[in-house]
């Protein structure tokens, strides 16, 4: 009886919850800090991008809309409100990416080992990409938490899962995964 109320209290935040869908156990891996945080960049409809994307052009690539814009914003305050340390946020270098780190943190860096290789002509570049990401992992060493906005095939290449849109998976250098945290 007792998973049929959390599975109908889940199922009702999924169509009624406003905010952010978090196990309180992962807010508190975030509070102890030394995590990872992979952001799949907020809520930006559409499937892949132009045949003449041009990444210092945001007007060639899909970008967020309000939705996916407020969506950003509400992963920034739940760092905030649950003061959620950060060493760095580390975008990929799309526009959606950037504007969910920009909306959401505020300050980031771009890292091209977050970059998309969903489409045809970024594909070449997934073993050097995910090489430079994992070294750069390997190599952090902070006492807050690394952000890094992202997009879905990046964090399947890691994990093997799939994430919604602004969607959060939490782990430690070791891929070790804490949980996941949805912005709605």
């Amino acid at each position: 009886m007792k998973y049929i109320y959390i599975s109908i209290f889940f199922i009702l935040n999924l169509f009624i919850s406003n905010n952010v869908i978090a196990d309180q156990s992962v807010i508190k891996e975030l509070q102890k800090g030394r995590k990872i945080v992979f952001i799949r960049h907020s809520l930006a409809p559409g499937n892949g991008d132009p045949d003449n994307i041009d990444l210092t052009k945001c007007d060639t690539q899909r970008n967020l809309n309000q939705e996916g814009i407020e969506q950003s914003k509400k992963i920034g305050i739940l760092f905030s409100d649950n003061n959620i340390k950060i060493d760095k946020v580390l975008s990929s270098e799309w526009c959606r990416c950037k504007d969910t780190a920009r909306f959401a943190f505020n300050n980031y860096e771009t890292f091209k080992g977050l970059n998309s290789f969903y489409q045809e002509k970024f594909y070449k570049y997934k073993d050097e990409q995910i090489k430079s990401l994992k070294k750069y992992i390997s190599n952090w060493n902070s006492e807050k938490n690394l952000v890094l906005v992202t997009h879905f095939v990046v964090i399947s290449e890691i994990f093997n899962v799939g994430v919604s849109s602004g969607e959060m998976i939490v782990s430690d250098k070791n891929y070790k995964i804490y949980g996941n945290i949805i912005a709605k």
